[in-house]
């Protein structure tokens, strides 16, 4: 599974932005879809999931009520609209994508290459 990531840039706090990850190769097998968040001198931290064989849903209380995350029915894409932005959320977001031969299975992961989302104050 090969992922791309659009969608970072400069945004003004309090502003709103919308990323989104585009999916190819064998996206049938993609089970959970999610967006992680690395900050300078900080560990990459998942804000966001959605497990494609039920729609459950995951938010990181410090995106939780902020942030949508969303993808197509193809599996093909996947979104992440964020607003009420803060300079805390500055970060470089990558796009992940856990994937398995039955519903669950999380036996191969791969990741996009990420997109720099910078919030002026």
């Amino acid at each position: 599974v090969q992922l791309v990531e659009t969608g970072g840039g400069l945004v003004q706090a309090g502003g709103s932005l919308r990323l989104s990850c585009v999916a190819s190769g064998s996206t049938d097998s993609i089970n959970v879809m999610g967006w992680y968040r690395q900050a300078p001198g900080k560990q990459r931290d998942l804000i966001a999931a959605i497990a494609t064989y039920n729609s459950s849903t995951f938010y990181h209380d410090s995106v939780k009520g902020r942030a949508t995350i969303s993808r197509d029915n193809a599996k093909t894409t996947l979104y992440l609209e964020m607003n009420d932005l803060k300079s805390e959320d500055t970060a470089v977001y990558y796009c992940n994508v856990k994937a398995g031969p039955y519903p669950g299975s999380f036996l191969y992961e791969y990741w996009g290459q990420g997109t720099q989302v910078t919030v002026s104050r």
